[in-house]
């Protein structure tokens, strides 16, 4: 470069109003007054030998971390001739300073160098701001209701376009529950619309914590208020919201010394069994909300009148279950574990019966599916682990020795963050050991989703408690899964063991699972024997471990105690 060129360039450099820097291995070898004024900086020594990213904060805009953004955009621009990006520097009073960046690699006196342009553009980007808060303020006061803060009858309408939408697209269901207060009008002609006001806002503050985080809640206006179930699993789901919903409505409200009583009115319409369109949807809705005021009120009712019976009733067996198990009407039974060779006890699984006062005892197939779509199953699961360990650490106490506890054991229970810990404390309140226990877990519950739970299955195992895959060959095991599964001990379910030894692909199966549990060294049990030809079966192909109706039935603890008294009375006579 001639000399009178280099003078040139170094004067433009100098001269130019937007700031400039040249960076060598990306740090600062020069700067020109313009950058120094838009940081703030009063020295060029100041900036010489610091990367882009010394000066500026952690994080850009875009939430990349400033020392990798800069290194990605110096890379885009040695390939591509130059690149064009925002940036954010740290100014000296520590505000931001936004800056229109342009890189560009030059080859200046056979030095490879980037050339840096940087102009200030944080006043535009001030004003951006500004219109975008003030278009967000004005699409607040046009979507949203001025008293209590919900969204408006704007946006749920808006809203309700969409999620029609991609119902319809993927094939998703959805309800609209439309509740209006019962007697509102009471508390605005006796108290003032200014109490009637807090009573709303009450009332808009409760019912965001009875729905879901998906679920949008609106109030249309006056007492009226639309809440929008999305991705609904069953039907019936939302009449549990709606229960919820009436049982938050029902505490007292104290507003300026008057502890007041509201009740709702809640009509259900679902999508897309009523018509779909948007209008016929809020129609429905509303046409329901009237039928529960003409059946006095604080009630809830669907469209349809079949669907109101059917939600009544799962409803009404979800209060009773919860009802119950703090009445204590919960039994455990337990079903012996034998070795078939010697007729030993190994263990023995426990299981729920429900004791319900007005009716008989209720096997679990009646109420468990219900359990697990409701959550139910996590306090009921809990109160069956710590009724089995106390009965274990009792029949210890006495003498006995009743092998090892089976639990079932829900995928909601397993995937809770607490579980571990609640574990250990229920084993700590109890006494039981960790070696006395076997947590089963069903094929079909395990397998999707395994990646989720396998550090708790680990923790599970390095406890000292075993774990078993139940239900074992209906669900979707794959061999390369399952030898990497911390596991103990593979349950064959009862629908290969009902047809033996006649049905040719049972016996491949029994065969396959039993080759299966040797070569990875883990114990095998087949459930549901109950008759001797199924018994000589399995104990000649090599299944030694069974339970059944051939051995018992799932009886309570009493009878249990009956069976050790026996086998000890014979153990004695044998001795003598």
């Amino acid at each position: 470069m001639s000399i009178y060129k280099k003078l040139l360039f170094e004067t433009l450099f100098e001269e130019s109003t937007d700031g400039l820097m040249i960076l060598e291995n990306g740090k600062c070898i020069e700067c020109n007054q313009a950058i120094l004024n838009t940081l703030g900086v009063k020295d060029k020594n100041l900036l010489y030998g610091l990367l882009p990213s010394n000066i500026s904060p952690e994080l850009q805009p875009d939430g990349q971390k400033s020392s990798l953004k800069e290194k990605k955009m110096m890379r885009f621009a040695l390939i591509h001739g130059s690149h064009n990006f925002d940036w954010v520097y740290t100014g000296r009073n520590g505000e931001d300073v936004w800056v229109d960046v342009t890189m560009t690699p030059i080859t200046m006196d056979q030095q490879d160098i980037v050339y840096v342009s940087c102009r200030d553009v944080s006043r535009r980007k001030k004003e951006e701001k500004k219109l975008l808060e003030e278009k967000e303020k004005l699409y607040r006061l046009a979507h949203n209701d001025a008293l209590t803060g919900l969204p408006n009858r704007l946006f749920f309408i808006e809203r309700l376009k969409q999620v029609t939408s991609m119902a319809k697209r993927h094939r998703r269901e959805l309800a609209i529950l439309f509740m209006d207060l019962d007697r509102f009008k009471e508390i605005n002609d006796s108290l003032g619309h200014a109490a009637g006001d807090k009573v709303l806002c009450e009332i808009a503050t409760r019912l965001p914590g009875v729905i879901r985080k998906e679920d949008t809640l609106v109030r249309l206006g006056g007492d009226e208020f639309v809440i929008l179930m999305e991705n609904l699993f069953d039907k019936t789901d939302a009449a549990i919201l709606a229960k919820k919903i009436l049982d938050v409505l029902n505490e007292p409200i104290y507003i300026d010394g008057h502890i007041l009583y509201v009740s709702g009115s809640i009509g259900i319409s679902l999508y897309p069994e009523n018509n779909g369109s948007i209008d016929n949807l809020i129609n429905c809705a509303d046409t329901a909300m009237y039928k529960a005021k003409a059946k006095g009120r604080n009630n809830f009712q669907f469209h349809s009148n079949d669907l109101t019976e059917i939600a009544n009733e799962r409803v009404g067996l979800e209060e009773k279950l919860r009802q119950s198990l703090n009445n204590d009407e919960f039994l455990v039974y337990y079903q012996p574990q034998i070795n078939s060779e010697n007729g030993e006890l190994t263990g023995m699984e426990a299981f729920v019966r429900w004791n319900h006062k007005n009716t008989k005892i209720i096997s679990p197939s009646k109420f468990i599916a219900f359990a697990e779509e409701t959550g139910f199953i996590v306090p009921l699961d809990q109160w069956v682990m710590k009724k089995a360990f106390t009965q274990m650490v009792q029949w210890y106490k006495m003498g006995y020795n009743p092998g090892i506890l089976a639990l079932n054991l829900s995928m909601k229970q397993l995937r809770r963050e607490d579980f571990i810990f609640r574990l250990k404390s229920m084993l700590k309140e109890t006494g039981c050991k960790p070696e006395w226990v076997s947590l089963e877990v069903t094929e079909n519950q395990i397998m999707p989703n395994l990646e989720k739970v396998f550090d708790t299955l680990t923790q599970i195992r390095e406890m000292g408690i075993k774990i078993a895959i139940d239900d074992f060959g209906i669900g979707c095991s794959t061999l390369s899964r399952l030898k990497d599964i911390p596991i103990d001990k593979l349950k064959i379910d009862q629908t290969f063991i009902k047809n033996l030894p006649h049905n040719k692909n049972d016996i491949s199966i029994i065969k396959a699972a039993i080759l299966l549990s040797k070569n990875l060294n883990i114990d095998i049990i087949a459930k549901g024997v109950e008759t001797e030809e199924q018994k000589r079966f399995l104990t000649e192909t090599g299944c030694m471990h069974m339970q059944g109706y051939i051995y018992a039935k799932p009886m309570m603890a009493s009878k249990m105690e009956e069976m050790f008294k026996i086998k000890c009375h014979n153990t004695l006579d044998m001795e003598q």
